[in-house]
């Protein structure tokens, strides 16, 4: 399928002549690919942002049943795609086929998800309610108010690295701003710069089927970051969904801050999802739970914001260790989703090797040196309370067994934690029962409690929270997965008396 390398704005292909280009990436083979991309210009996100508020004012009204057709026929176009659209993809970032597929039917899943809650012609709380008048109430009468959610305007969507489909350009936050009436300008990531591409053609067909305004949607590519700080302080910007590292997240919202007008930045940060093993486990159950551990980490390479990055351990599970060093050992190593990504994970490892209270007990086999290794840590539980470095996220296929003596050390090293997208606990129903105590503890520190699973895997549904406490994201009420996200992008206007 032919590429243009362009950015799309306002229904049109648009690049910079002179401007500068970058190359899109393949990590399989750890060289550039000859597909040249045009850099975004500060001229084109003027015109993207000009033609999202014009296109705003007519969106918002149309029907939500003239939405719903819309975000179905973008799921149709992305179905049309094809093969074309997971090879370009395998290419950019080296993920196999059957993660894609998969990935790729969760997308078109979530769009037709948000088009059937526009259907139902309800908001997924069903928030809007009526409270009626009674001009005799005493001593004052009472007002008949409604209250309604309206959308909340542009929205600015940042693309991940990790998830080229479902939290990209077409991904859930995009599709949740549509569903909500309002128009969005994506900061597509450079690692997949032609998966953004087709991705966008395939909106682009869907806004010309459906009449759409063609400000509704733009996508802009690039590789610098100054081009993301003009899109998030653009004063028609009114809210911004973004998946990347805390690192960025920082940055962008010292750039919201500056802002006249503050706006809401809908960020997934980052998360070591700690996994909890209570005591009680005999000796095959801790081999079947090491092993189920580590393939839930190697899923996507530990590239999965709910990748287990801690485990908790009771010192005496020696067979669960054994089995997890079993694991590692032979795991395959493979490439991470860019260089950049590779580097960091280097660096936060060998930063671990040099700490002086923690071991490598187990490495998988390397490869090739662009590849990254699995790796597995150990440490007591209060060398990890006591350090910092080793209660952070590093993004890849990199855990630590905490070892923990007693429950009270285990409290004490939960207590410890930072805020989580996830954590899984570990034990049969009369464990549980009795560790009431730390559970409840955990739940304060994460969006979403699992019992006897591995995190890996979020379920796009109304029941779905894919979110939590600060660093995992930005907002601790809301969630970048499931139809409820829809609210992040609308807000609510109290109608009081009557026209």
């Amino acid at each position: 399928m032919k590429l243009y390398g362009q950015s799309y704005i306002a229904g049109n292909w648009q690049n910079n002549q002179q401007g500068d280009t970058f190359n899109s990436f393949c990590p399989g083979t750890n060289e550039y690919l000859p597909a040249m991309f045009f850099e975004a210009t500060e001229a084109q996100v003027r015109r993207a942002t000009a033609s999202a508020d014009r296109a705003f004012k007519s969106y918002r009204r149309i029907s939500n049943r003239q939405r719903a057709q819309f975000l179905s026929t973008i799921a149709d176009e992305v179905t049309v795609l094809g093969d074309a659209l997971i090879e370009t993809t395998m290419l950019e970032t080296n993920l196999p086929r059957q993660r894609l597929e998969g990935e790729r039917a969760r997308t078109i899943g979530q769009l037709r998800a948000f088009a059937e809650v526009l259907e139902q012609e309800l908001t997924p709380l069903n928030l809007n309610c009526v409270d009626e008048g009674d001009e005799t109430r005493l001593p004052i009468a009472k007002p008949h108010t409604a209250l309604t959610h309206i959308p909340i305007g542009v929205v600015a969507v940042f693309g991940a690295s990790n998830f080229p489909y479902a939290f990209s350009t077409l991904g859930g936050d995009t599709a949740a701003a549509l569903a909500a009436g309002c128009p969005v300008i994506v900061k597509a990531h450079p690692a997949h710069p032609a998966t953004n591409e087709l991705m966008t053609k395939a909106i682009d067909k869907a806004i010309k089927q459906c009449g759409i305004p063609d400000g509704v949607f733009s996508m802009l590519q690039g590789s610098q970051h100054p081009l993301s700080h003009q899109l998030v302080k653009d004063p028609v910007v009114k809210a911004v969904g973004f998946t990347g590292s805390l690192a960025a997240a920082t940055a962008l919202l010292k750039t919201i801050n500056d802002r006249k007008e503050p706006i809401p930045l809908y960020g997934e940060l980052g998360s070591v999802n700690p996994q909890i093993v209570l005591t009680g486990q005999d000796a095959h159950q801790q081999s079947i739970l090491a092993t189920q551990l580590v393939n839930s980490l190697v899923m996507g390479h530990g590239q999965f914001c709910t990748s287990p990055g801690i485990w908790f351990v009771p010192e005496e599970d020696i067979d669960f260790e054994r089995a997890a060093i079993n694991a590692v050992e032979v795991a395959h190593s493979d490439t991470l989703l860019t260089t950049g990504i590779l580097q960091t994970y280097k660096k936060r490892t060998d930063m671990l090797r040099q700490h002086p209270n923690i071991a490598l007990v187990a490495q998988g086999t390397l490869s090739k040196q662009y590849h990254a290794a699995v790796q597995l840590y150990t440490c007591s539980a209060d060398d990890f309370v006591q350090h910092k470095l080793l209660q952070e996220e590093i993004f890849g296929p990199c855990a630590i067994v905490v070892k923990y003596r007693d429950e009270e050390a285990l409290v004490h090293a939960v207590e410890a934690l930072d805020g989580q997208l996830t954590a899984s606990v570990y034990g049969s129903a009369d464990k549980l029962h009795e560790q009431a105590e730390i559970i409840e503890s955990l739940s304060y520190k994460v969006g979403r409690l699992i019992f006897n699973q591995a995190p890996t895997g979020v379920e796009v549904c109304m029941s779905m929270n894919h979110g939590g406490p600060f660093p995992s994201s930005t907002d601790v009420k809301s969630t970048s997965v499931g139809t409820r996200a829809i609210l992040r992008f609308l807000r609510p206007l109290c109608i009081q008396g009557g026209i």
